[in-house]
């Protein structure tokens, strides 16, 4: 990798804590870069992403394709030159299979609704 094609990312998770700063090749696909943030997940986390498509990449507001490049997906506003971009990571919610692990104790949902004059 040749320094002037690399930028260097840092990863947020939505508790506040970090996985970075890393240096990354610009060819580098999304796809990618989501299998090497699941391989550096920390270990003590409750929620563990088991596959790319359970990530969600946010740099500057807009979410990541995985398909396209990190050039290709860079957002020049606001980065200068040799800064640590920081990219927000959001998970998917786990779904719930719902034959297998529905409640059965769980009362029928009822349609109420509850308005309040002051």
């Amino acid at each position: 990798m040749a320094g002037e094609d690399c930028i260097e990312l840092k990863f947020r998770l939505a508790d506040g804590t970090d996985i970075g700063p890393s240096k990354y090749d610009q060819s580098m696909t999304v796809s990618s870069l989501k299998e090497k943030i699941i391989s550096q997940w920390p270990k003590d986390k409750e929620n563990t992403p088991k596959s790319v498509n359970d990530v969600k990449l946010i740099n500057a507001g807009k979410i990541l394709e995985n398909n396209r490049t990190l050039a290709e997906s860079r957002l020049p506003v606001g980065e200068l030159p040799g800064m640590i971009i920081t990219m927000h990571v959001v998970l998917r919610p786990p779904t719930l299979d719902k034959k297998s692990e529905k409640l059965q104790n769980d009362p029928p949902m009822k349609n109420r609704c509850a308005c309040t004059i002051l």
